[in-house]
């Protein structure tokens, strides 16, 4: 009796349990090509850019050490300008380039896994043009483009491949230049 509950129970928990199927991503991603500015065009909403309205853009350095220096700046409401750096890694047991991690948080805290978040290379449209960048819980994603003005038929060609891979595209918001 104990060996049929414990199975029926193990049963029930893996039917409850949510499984993300695997977030392809861009194969044989050239940072030294990736490295530079880019402008966000579409994003999911998220608590650390609540404040950017407009002019959100990141810029990206590869290190002598093979980090990745990134600032991100935004405006907010009053016109100001919002910036933060972070660092970028490649991704622990990660093939190629196209699985990076960055932290935000202070250097004396990058041992601590948490403090890391996932920035998956999906898609790169283009000679590097355009790039859709997204986490493996589908939480995040963004659309960047090299210029301010895009052509929206490729935003939109991304956020349908994000919508393809299980993102909810639906609450996407544009993001004016």
């Amino acid at each position: 009796m104990k060996i049929i509950f414990f199975i029926a129970t193990i049963a029930a928990l893996a039917g409850c349990a949510s499984f993300d199927p695997a977030l392809p991503t861009q194969a044989n991603v050239d940072l030294n090509k990736y490295m530079g500015t880019w402008y966000e065009q579409a994003r999911l909403p998220n608590s650390f850019q609540r404040d950017c309205v407009s002019d959100v853009r990141a810029d990206y350095t590869l290190l002598p050490d093979n980090t990745i220096e990134v600032v991100n700046q935004c405006k907010q409401k009053d016109r100001s300008v919002k910036a933060a750096q972070a660092e970028g890694r490649l991704a622990a047991n990660a093939p190629d380039f196209s699985k990076l991690q960055v932290r935000f948080a202070p250097r004396w805290t990058s041992w601590l896994p948490m403090v890391w978040g996932d920035y998956w290379i999906m898609k790169i449209h283009g000679d590097y043009e355009y790039s859709l960048v997204g986490t493996p819980d589908r939480r995040f994603l963004w659309v960047l483009s090299r210029e301010k003005r895009t052509d929206q038929r490729v935003v939109k060609e991304l956020l349908a491949y994000a919508a393809n891979h299980g993102f909810a595209v639906q609450d996407v918001t544009t993001t004016p230049q």
